[in-house]
């Protein structure tokens, strides 16, 4: 098989069973990407090792960093030459990447920075989970920033969503979160390698190379003069609100009748799918609202369908995040009712119709 994008030659337009991080691993190096800083956790090894065995090939750089930390301060100084860059890791190796976050939406900064969910808080356990929907939405380091959040549903989505976050990353000079979980990462689905071209940055004057005859360029996050600093945090709270007119992601099954509202993302949203289409023979009016963006969140859809529903059920891997956006978005107009799993178990379809026929019964 010939493979094009930025590897050059044909690109046949087929399908590859593959799981989900290889997947994306992919569709991060068609798109471009030739720098990619990591270090081992499980569940998302299989990314940096595609990374590993491709990278050097296309005259890339692959390294695996001395801890988290490293491969985050890595991916600022690569980001700081204008370079695709990505970094992938799970759970526990995010929190120590926190820092590295802040600096980079400081200094403004495009990468790619994957989360591939285990259970959590500490160790915790290497099954699926999506107990990081807070620090992911809310940007779990220091001070005022946001990372725009992709959450894919599918190994397809993992792979063409690489794609979109290097776009988006350049589009805004921020970095972009792919965040997705254990079973997402490791079940082996069909993807079609669709044929679209490497992202191209464009002609950036921001950074920081060898060029000669022009102007310094600084690479900065820290401001002394308050001052400054202040107009700083505007500039970038002026991005976000760009970004949540622009760039807010969601997907509607179901909702034309809808009675109640489902709210599931990433895995949970394939489970909960299956829930609807066994409600609905039941005869009980379900649908659902896949968030796809998470920051930007889609509050207005939600808010458009409080309007026509009796009421909301949010389903998470966790104990509950999501849920806040939801509650805040329905703004008291609807119940908002939550089921969720934690610790690796995952909700059966035959759970949700419960949860779905109980709720049916009281409304």
């Amino acid at each position: 098989m010939k493979c094009t994008g930025s590897l050059g030659g044909v690109y046949l337009k087929t399908k590859l069973l593959m799981k989900g991080n290889d997947a994306l691993a992919r569709g991060a190096v068609f798109a471009g990407c030739r720098y990619f800083f990591g270090y081992p956790i499980t569940p998302q090894n299989e990314i940096p090792t595609y990374m590993a065995e491709e990278l050097p090939k296309l005259g890339g750089v692959y390294l695996q960093a001395e801890s988290e930390i490293g491969a985050i301060n890595m991916i600022y100084g690569a980001a700081g030459c204008g370079k695709l860059a990505m970094t992938s890791s799970s759970g526990p190796g995010l929190s120590l990447k926190q820092e590295g976050i802040s600096y980079l939406c400081g200094a403004e900064l495009p990468c790619v920075i994957v989360n591939i969910m285990r259970g959590g808080p500490g160790l915790g356990g290497i099954l699926a989970s999506q107990g990081d929907y807070f620090q992911a939405t809310r940007g779990g380091g220091h001070g005022d920033y946001r990372t725009l959040v992709l959450a894919p549903a599918t190994a397809q989505e993992m792979y063409d969503f690489a794609w979109d976050a290097f776009e988006i990353a350049f589009r805004y000079r921020n970095p972009v979160v792919i965040l997705g979980d254990g079973i997402l990462g490791q079940m082996m689905e069909p993807v079609e390698l669709v044929s679209r071209p490497p992202v191209d940055p464009g002609n950036l004057d921001w950074p920081t190379t060898m060029a000669q005859g022009r102007s310094k360029r600084l690479i900065n996050s820290l401001y002394i003069d308050p001052v400054d600093l202040e107009n700083h945090n505007r500039k970038l709270g002026a991005k976000y609100e760009r970004m949540k007119k622009e760039e807010v992601r969601y997907e509607e099954v179901a909702m034309d009748d809808a009675e109640i509202c489902l709210v599931a993302y990433g895995t949970v949203a394939r489970i909960a799918r299956s829930a609807i289409q066994r409600a609905r023979e039941a005869g009980i009016k379900a649908g659902m609202i896949r968030p796809i963006t998470l920051f930007p969140f889609p509050d207005e859809i939600i808010q458009k369908r409080a309007e026509q529903v009796k009421m909301f059920l949010t389903v998470e891997l966790s104990l509950g995040q999501m849920v806040e956006d939801v509650r805040l978005a329905v703004a008291g107009r609807r119940p908002v009712e939550f089921y969720g799993r934690q610790g690796g178990m995952v909700p059966t379809p035959k759970e949700l119709l419960t949860e779905i026929q109980r709720l049916g019964a009281s409304s």
